[in-house]
């Protein structure tokens, strides 16, 4: 399964390091979707590209131009990373609903902003499913793109394709900002 991440990218870094493709940073979370950095540390992926570039763009929603320091996180160039995970690696998809029942889910526990809900579900999960490497479930931007919380459990089947750096004029970076209500400066 080929999986997207943006990320600050410090080229002089080595993919496991901090500010490389595969650094799993846990010492930074607490505040996301499916954090518990006490338990586990996460890379937030998606299936598509545009889905990985939009949740970086989120904050910026409707604030008017798109600008290149919207493209920098802690000083550092934000980066689009193609993974590889196995396809036989185990994954709770919370986008199937049988699923979303076995887990005792309903959508709008899975797709809430409140954090102490779906941090909480993915502590269970976590718990519950030793073997399993990620939760898969939908983008609270637009429900057709999936993306994945990876636990670091998946350290060792994870494999890094490619890491290109974005650019403001790139499609993937405009296609992402229009959808947001980013104009192009």
């Amino acid at each position: 399964m080929r999986l997207w991440r943006v990320l600050p990218l410090d080229r002089r870094a080595s993919p496991d390091e901090p500010g490389g493709s595969l650094w799993f940073p846990r010492h930074q979370q607490g505040a996301g979707r499916h954090d518990n950095p006490e338990l586990y540390g996460c890379l937030y992926v998606s299936e598509e590209p545009i889905s990985a570039i939009a949740e970086q763009f989120a904050p910026f929603r409707g604030t008017g131009a798109l600008l290149p320091s919207m493209l920098v996180r802690f000083g550092l160039p934000l980066a689009l990373a193609s993974l590889e995970l196995p396809d036989e690696a185990t994954v709770v998809d919370l986008d199937d609903p049988v699923a979303l029942t076995a887990e005792g889910l309903r959508p709008s526990q899975v797709a809430t902003r409140r954090r102490s809900v779906t941090q909480a579900h993915a502590a269970e999960i976590h718990a519950a499913h030793p073997d399993a490497v990620a939760i898969r479930w939908w983008s609270t931007l637009e429900a057709s793109w999936i993306n994945w919380t990876v636990f670091d459990r998946a350290i060792g089947e994870l494999e890094l394709e490619r890491t290109t750096k974005l650019e403001v004029d790139d499609p993937g970076v405009l296609e992402a900002a229009d959808l947001l209500g980013l104009s192009p400066g």
